[in-house]
């Protein structure tokens, strides 16, 4: 059971970075000249990851609560 604690706790911990990311990467991308052009597959790799955490976390909860 612990194990499982500790993976949630720490994938809880990766989605609040990469989001903390996200949210500070994302505009500055889009703000800069040709950003969506020279940056695109970052964000979508910054989008999937978030999204691959979000399901990971939340069937990790149905484990721990």
């Amino acid at each position: 059971m612990n194990v499982i604690l500790l993976s949630f706790q720490l994938a809880l911990l990766l989605l609040v970075v990469v989001s903390f990311l996200l949210v500070i990467l994302v505009p500055v991308v889009f703000a800069s000249p040709n950003g969506w052009q020279e940056n695109k597959t970052y964000i979508v790799i910054g989008a999937t990851t978030w999204a691959l955490l979000v399901f990971l976390v939340g069937t990790l909860n149905f484990f721990v609560v």
